[in-house]
């Protein structure tokens, strides 16, 4: 069954599931961007083509979300899947979900971010945030409703909410939830740590470590400018960001008017 690693775009996605593919799909815990090709993005174009689903018809590839999960669940084993779309009705059901890991970061820093991987002012970057956007695949709504909305797996059980600030400042222990969350799942009686691979995960994926692999390798997930065509990196700053030192004062105001509720709930406010 799936395990969603469900958030808004440049909120910590990518690092969990990095550490995830690190611990779960090594050796010894040692990472390399190889890895993480064992945890795939949904919607995913390559999937819905394999099953005959038209990718360009928007209402068949939404109407099969639920056929393309059964078909990835025939294997019988746990599947960690990223996802960047917002929980509606049609998107899964309790069938093929095991659980919900939500990633979310402030607001603030995901505008800075995502203008930069992007390419686009934070203008633009903020009016996506705020009215909602999705392109066919993926339906990532406006950042608020994207949070919201995968709540309700809260009444079930299955939902873990992880803060990419605490995840930066204590990786080992927040880590430690994860793993100790995917094992409540599976209805296992008693975790077992592997504690190498659990020292190699953390070290591995470390920020300053994702920054040297990219540098020295590259990430397939990276975007390109499109003026200049230079790839821009995908780990630029991470815990560096500060929108109190980049961000325009209206800019700042937009966002804690739009997301005041789901700011102060999180402790961003």
């Amino acid at each position: 069954m799936i395990v969603w690693l469900a958030s808004y775009p440049k909120s910590g996605n990518t690092f969990v599931r990095s550490m995830l593919a690190s611990y779960f799909f090594s050796k010894d815990g040692s990472y390399d961007f190889s890895l993480i090709k064992n945890i795939k993005q949904f919607p995913h174009g390559g999937l819905f083509q394999k099953l005959g689903i038209d990718i360009n018809n928007q209402s068949e590839v939404i109407k099969n979300y639920i056929r393309v999960q059964d078909f990835i669940n025939k294997s019988g084993s746990i599947q960690f899947l990223k996802t960047h779309s917002f929980f509606f009705n049609q998107f899964t059901n309790l069938n093929n979900t095991l659980g919900v890991i939500y990633i979310v970061r402030d607001p603030r820093n995901v505008i800075i971010s995502f203008s930069n991987f992007m390419n686009f002012s934070t203008e633009k970057t903020l009016k996506f945030m705020i009215e909602g956007k999705g392109d066919g695949l993926t339906w990532m709504e406006n950042w608020s409703n994207n949070y919201n909305s995968w709540k309700i797996f809260k009444k079930h059980h299955k939902y873990l909410l992880i803060k990419y600030e605490d995840l930066i400042q204590k990786p080992d222990k927040i880590f430690l939830e994860i793993l100790e969350f995917i094992h409540k799942l599976q209805n296992k009686s008693k975790i077992i740590i592997n504690e190498n691979k659990f020292k190699n995960t953390i070290k591995s994926t470390s920020f300053s470590n994702l920054q040297k692999l990219e540098k020295e390798k590259g990430f397939p997930e990276a975007h390109k400018d499109q003026n200049t065509g230079k790839i821009i990196p995908f780990f630029s700053l991470g815990s560096k960001r500060d929108w109190t030192k980049s961000l325009d004062e209206n800019i700042i105001l937009e966002l804690e008017k739009n997301f005041n509720q789901e700011m102060k709930e999180l402790g961003y406010l």
